[in-house]
């Protein structure tokens, strides 16, 4: 017997999320913060991992570091929060949780591909609503499209990737007020937009803010929480895998959060690096750039696959997006070295 036998139509049709060889490269394909941790502050995370017990399975979904996160992110009192192996975890649980034959999961299209891969695996009905021409969002089209289609589920990326719009903070409360089910605002780039909806979750009871400490600088230890009213939380919590976050994971976790004005400093550097980005790519000829509240840049070019090999020859990796983006890059905004790297080779690339 042969998989397309036995394996579900929707899988076959899918293809896994692509994740390109980065060895040797300039790597700016994946919106991580590119500055390591000083030194000494690596000794010291090292002594506290070598302290764990691998032995042991890990506490689920650990009480301590769940308030340590609440307390180190504001997370508004009363509120409960849910860990995960990153937020793509949290979309799946989020996605199978609420799979009900026939119900549908929007969101506006082109945005994080995992809102629609998590559709066809959970079997959720895709309802993508295309943005405007420019990446912004079209909230009448969106609400109108809501009462048409009735979701149990709505994700709305706090800025948007990959165009990195932070769409108006009126737009997204007609969405959530409006909403039939519950709507997720992912917000994974929230400390380099410096908006947020967290406060609003006591207003809000249909509101979950979902995040991940990846962009933060922390993209190798794997971890997203969810937070949200109570009675929301511990719904999901029964789909949760019962040990889905180490114990390698909840060690460094609690040690970075002890230490998290290190992040914040390394996350107000890259703020200051897009900036001077922004302005060298907007003076550049043959090339659109987007304006961003998260740490990439959407570059629009006279032809994506070309400038993209382009690049690679010279070592840079970016992100060739996919064809509803015609003729887009993504480029992490990296280390004023790295940026400089980028805008050279651009110039050979376009």
């Amino acid at each position: 017997m042969t998989p397309d036998k036995l394996v579900r139509p929707e899988v076959l049709a899918m293809s896994a999320y692509p994740v390109a060889d980065a060895a040797g490269m300039v790597k700016l394909d994946a919106m991580e913060n590119p500055y390591p941790l000083p030194a000494a502050l690596q000794r010291q995370l090292a002594e506290r991992l070598a302290s764990v017990a691998l032995n042991r399975y890990p506490e689920p979904n650990p009480r301590a570091l769940r308030e340590l996160i609440m307390r180190k992110m504001r997370v508004p009192a009363g509120m409960a929060l849910l860990l995960g192996n990153g937020s793509d975890d949290l979309i799946q649980i989020l996605t199978l949780a609420l799979a009900r034959p026939g119900a549908a999961l929007m969101y506006p299209s082109p945005t994080f591909v995992m809102y629609g891969m998590n559709a066809a695996i959970s079997r959720m009905r895709a309802v993508p609503v295309p943005l405007r021409e420019d990446f912004s969002f079209d909230a009448d089209a969106f609400v109108a499209r809501m009462r048409e289609e009735q979701p149990a589920l709505v994700f709305l990326a706090y800025p948007n990737n990959p165009t990195g719009v932070l769409y108006p903070e009126a737009d997204v409360l007609r969405v959530i007020e409006a909403a039939p089910g519950v709507v997720v605002l992912d917000e994974a780039y929230h400390v380099f937009a410096g908006r947020t909806f967290m406060d609003h979750l006591p207003r809000h009871r249909n509101l979950l803010v979902l995040r991940t400490v990846s962009k933060l600088g922390l993209a190798g230890i794997r971890l997203g929480y969810l937070a949200g009213a109570p009675e929301w939380i511990g719904e999901l919590n029964k789909v949760r895998q019962v040990y889905n976050v180490n114990v390698l994971t909840q060690a460094a976790a609690t040690f970075m959060l002890e230490h998290l004005e290190v992040l914040e400093a390394q996350a107000a550097e890259i703020r200051a690096e897009r900036a001077k980005l922004h302005g060298a790519l907007s003076a550049m000829q043959g090339l659109t750039v987007f304006p961003s509240a998260a740490n990439f840049f959407l570059l629009r070019v006279p032809d994506a696959a070309r400038s993209y090999q382009a690049l690679a020859r010279q070592g840079v990796l970016v992100r060739n997006l996919h064809p509803g983006l015609a003729n887009c890059l993504r480029v992490t905004v990296g280390t004023p070295d790295e940026n400089r790297i980028l805008l050279n080779a651009l110039k050979e690339a376009l």
